[in-house]
């Protein structure tokens, strides 16, 4: 049976960071995957050159059940930290929007510098491999059965991942292992995903797909409310864009969103003032403000002709379209599912972790970290992070138990 100081099982963003920096801190590290590809989330993360974090990042920017956790690891391991990594190894990246950073070439810089991180630290690395049972000795040693033999550890890692994205190899092994070793589970559900309606209630707004413009799009409980300024984008069966895909970690079954169609513009009084100076029809008039289709949809919608001249319109009916467009209220009946979601919402429940060192309160010695944990960052680059350092503050708490650090 082969011994090491610490297995990490879940060889993503977070696994292979950990593994690297326990490794370059003395300690005897395996990294085991289930999957034959190294790092494919990161692969095809942001168009193919990973948004690996956000310069803004800060705990306003996670979900949680306990929005506070995120806290202790996020203040040690900043985004700073993780972009000095970036320029010590010398890969370029740009910023696109609103903190959001970019490798200028490839999500395979990413990958292969925490590969190089993990050779620099002499990690073993195991692919595929794996792992059929684990089992707590009651020294504070686990014991693994894995597809390569029997397995012993002083620490072991999970960094398993989230539902999201099936196809590159999503696994539901980390939380069902959590809840048989006792733990809480935070009910998991796509997050950062396109959110769909009905047939019937969409028929009107099919022939709008591929239309994008930018929005104030809000949701939520006064406790747990989402508020963002994104650009939308219709599609066939519903919404997307960043402004949903944000807004739907916050959205729940049976929840309304309020869409503002033209922010930053009192819509009501541009249009009164348009019908006083102006001799274009009510279409044309609209149009001027928001994408043509869309205007006219509209229109069609609630029964105003776009030939109209605007001089001709009555005042509350201005006001009403306005206030339509202002306060779109509509219902989703679902979301395009684990096949679309960028990461899960819920996991690990963090009431039976610490947060200093992401370790299990219930079998010390056992860590979550990264997606499986129930911390959820925006759209941005902001899981990304929550990976970097989860995974510096379980591999900071591991050096420090052997006097690494």
């Amino acid at each position: 049976m082969q011994s090491f100081d610490l297995i990490v099982v879940g060889a993503g963003a977070a696994g292979l960071f950990c593994a690297g920096m326990a490794g370059q801190g003395g300690l005897r590290v395996l990294l085991l995957d289930h999957a034959e590809k190294i790092a494919e989330k990161i692969r095809i993360s942001g168009g193919g050159r990973c948004n690996f974090t956000n310069r803004e990042a800060s705990p306003a920017n996670f979900l949680s059940e306990n929005p506070h956790f995120c806290r202790s690891a996020l203040a040690r391991y900043s985004a700073q930290d993780f972009i000095g990594l970036v320029k010590r190894h010398g890969i370029g990246f740009h910023e696109k929007h609103k903190g959001q950073l970019f490798c200028d070439d490839s999500s395979e810089q990413i990958i292969q510098m925490l590969l190089r991180e993990c050779e620099a630290g002499g990690v073993q690395r195991w692919q595929p491999c794996t792992v059929a049972d684990v089992r707590p000795l009651g020294n504070g040693d686990f014991e693994l059965d894995s597809s390569a033999g029997p397995l012993r550890t002083r620490r072991l890692v999970i960094a398993t991942g989230g539902l999201s994205i099936p196809k590159i190899g999503a696994s539901d092994w980390g939380l069902r292992l959590a809840e048989r070793l006792g733990h809480r589970i935070v009910t998991p559900r796509p997050a950062l995903v396109p959110l769909t309606f009905s047939a019937e209630d969409w028929a009107p707004f099919v022939e709008l797909a591929g239309l994008s413009l930018p929005v104030y799009v809000s949701t939520g409980s006064s406790k747990q409310r989402g508020r963002f300024h994104e650009d939308l984008l219709f599609t066939h069966r519903g919404l997307s864009g960043p402004a949903i895909l944000q807004i739907s970690s916050y959205w729940q079954e049976g929840q309304a969103l309020s869409l503002d169609l033209a922010p930053d513009t009192d819509l009501g009084q541009a249009l009164l003032q348009a019908k006083s100076r102006s001799r274009k029809q009510l279409g044309n008039e609209l149009a001027d403000i928001l994408p043509n289709r869309l205007a006219q949809a509209w229109l069609s919608r609630l029964g105003l002709s776009p030939s109209k001249p605007i001089a001709e319109a009555k005042d509350k009916e201005l006001q009403e379209l306005a206030d339509k467009l202002q306060a779109w209220s509509l219902s989703p009946n679902g979301s395009e599912g684990w096949r679309k979601a960028e990461v899960m919402r819920g996991g690990v429940d963090t009431r039976d972790l610490s947060s200093q060192s992401l370790e299990s309160k219930k079998l010390p010695g056992l860590h979550f970290i990264g997606e499986v944990v129930d911390v959820t960052g925006w759209l941005g680059g902001y899981n990304f992070q929550w990976a970097w350092s989860s995974a510096a503050a379980c591999a900071t708490a591991a050096l420090a138990e052997r006097g690494g650090v």
